[in-house]
Parts: C-alpha cells; structure tokens; sequence
C-alpha cells in the first residue's frame, strides 16, 4: 500500500468527498476538530437526526429547505455498498483506495490505530528555559496541574500534555504506557491515563477537559523516554480542548507553578527524612529513582501522598 502524506494541492472537505455539501475545501489539514464548518455542519445534523426521530414519515418528505436535509457524512457513506465505501485515509489524501470494514468506527480499527502509530509526523517539544526546584526540572511556558501533568498550548485549541519531571524522579523508570484511544474524551481532575512500573500502575489525572487527537506513538515502543524527557520526547498525548480558557484558570502557571513544585519538593524531603530518619542534606538535589533507592516506602503509600489518583 502506498502512503502520500503530502496533498497536491487543497484537498475537498470530508462533507464535500461524503456528498452532503457540493463544493467546500479543506483549510485545516483534515484537523476537522478544529473546523469551524465542521463544528456547524454537525450541529445541523444532530438538529436534524432529532427532528426526524420525532416527525412522521409523511412530514419528513414534505422538508424544501437544504439546511434540513443535512445528515452526517459518516451516514451518508454508510449508505453506499460496502466495497464502494472509501477509508477516511484515503479520503485524506494519505493511501490509494481502501474500503472502510468498520462502517466508520474509527476507534475500533486496527488500520487506523497502525496508520496514526506509523506515520504520523511527531514534533520534539523545545521549552525554553528550565527552573530548577531542588534538582526538579520545571519549564516555563508549561501549564501545571496539581497531579503532576502538564500541558503546553499548541494553538487552536490543541495542547499537548505529560507528566512531570517530579513524578518520574519520584516512581523511577516506568515500562508500560497503557495508551488511551484516540477520541476519547478525558475529563479535567479525572484519570487520564496509566503508567507501570513492573507490577505497579499510577494513574495520572487529566490536566484539561478535551478529546485526544494523538498519542505518542514513541512512547508506546519506550515507555522510558517519559523519563528521559518529560517534558519534550516523552509527552503523552495531544488534546483538543474546546473550553481551553475555562480549564486554564484551574492550573498553575509560572510563580504559582514554581511556588507548588517547592511545597511538593518541602513536603518530600520531609517524607524522605521521616522514613529514613536520617535528615536530608541541604542544598541537595533528589536522585532520579526514589521508589528503588527507598526499599522500605510502598508504591501506594507514594501515590497517597503524592500523587492523587482521582475518583
């Protein structure tokens, strides 16, 4: 099978391609979550599948306007025979014709979660400065959550999120990224996504309400690399957040970012010293496996203390 992940030139809307619309390109690159036609477009349609739910068949038929016509282009394409029924891949421009087995469930097939593993096109984060808390790394311009995620803006309403230098140093190496799937929506303040080590899973709580777009296909094949670099090959997934503005006002940014790294670096010191009875040394800088290097302290009592796990 052949991949072109290049358009010749501007590619026709999924709507156009689906034939619910008659002429409408595409200037989002296929990013139709970000689209404000789209956005339009399924309001319509989800307006219209209620209308026709509750209106006799009768009524239906004597319908003029176009606007009430509009259905879903997934819909419309589930009405064509199934070897005529073209892979959304395809539609965008990426292989040479396939046909959809799926009926257009995307989440559900194997293809897509191969395609989006495969070939897509990863950008390596660049932050532009660190501070340093004690040896934990914080970057400016990142957003914080207090279960230790971050999220950088990418424009649109994209972000990008991960979790934080603090949270690696504290549980060490991890070696299983159990991926949620694309499209899935993830709640702010709730379980996110899972991260092993051995026979230990954390769950790491969502830093924003949104619908993730891509995962991390490198991180899926090196769990490492979350701690290697947090914050720049090892980010988790990307989120579209339609209220990003809203969701913003309940993270740390910048001094407050720094001034809570500090009362979690303050609060394991004193955990460390607790344990070990033995006081830490002052100006010293945490090592970057905690959980290994402290045989005595469990997994879940870490996560009790550090690591909020969410309801």
């Amino acid at each position: 099978m052949k991949i072109a992940l290049k358009q010749a030139s501007l590619p026709d809307c999924l709507w156009m391609q689906a034939g619910v619309v008659p002429k409408k390109h595409c200037y989002k690159n296929f990013c139709c979550i970000t689209c404000q036609f789209d956005r339009a477009m399924t309001r319509v349609c989800r307006k219209n599948k209620i209308r026709q739910n509750k209106t006799s068949p009768q009524k239906i038929k004597t319908i003029k306007s176009k606007r009430e016509n509009f259905i879903f282009w997934k819909d419309r394409l589930r009405q064509m025979p199934l070897a005529g029924r073209p892979c959304v891949h395809h539609m965008k421009g990426h292989i040479e014709f396939k046909t959809c087995p799926k009926s257009y469930h995307c989440t559900d097939c194997e293809f897509d979660q191969y395609f989006h593993d495969q070939f897509t096109v990863h950008t390596v984060l660049k932050p532009v400065a660190f501070d340093d808390i004690n040896g934990i790394c914080l970057p400016t311009g990142y957003y914080l959550h207090s279960g230790h995620t971050w999220i950088k803006l990418e424009g649109q309403g994209m972000v990008r999120a991960g979790i934080d230098d603090f949270a690696c140093r504290l549980l060490g190496k991890f070696d299983t990224f159990a991926d949620p799937l694309m499209g899935k929506q993830l709640k702010q303040g709730l379980p996110a996504v899972t991260l092993s080590r051995q026979k230990h899973k954390v769950d790491f709580l969502s830093p924003v309400n949104g619908v993730i777009t891509q995962v991390n296909a490198k991180v899926k094949k090196k769990p490492g690399l979350i701690n290697q670099s947090p914050y720049t090959d090892g980010w988790l997934f990307m989120l579209y957040c339609p209220d990003l503005k809203q969701d913003l006002k309940q993270l740390m940014f910048m001094k407050s970012s720094k001034g809570f790294m500090g009362q979690e670096v303050k609060r394991l010191t004193a955990f460390i010293e607790e344990e070990t009875q033995a006081k830490a040394a002052d100006g010293g800088s945490f090592v970057s496996d905690l959980f290994g290097n402290l045989p005595g302290v469990s997994w879940e009592d870490l996560l009790k203390r550090f690591i909020p796990q969410g309801t």
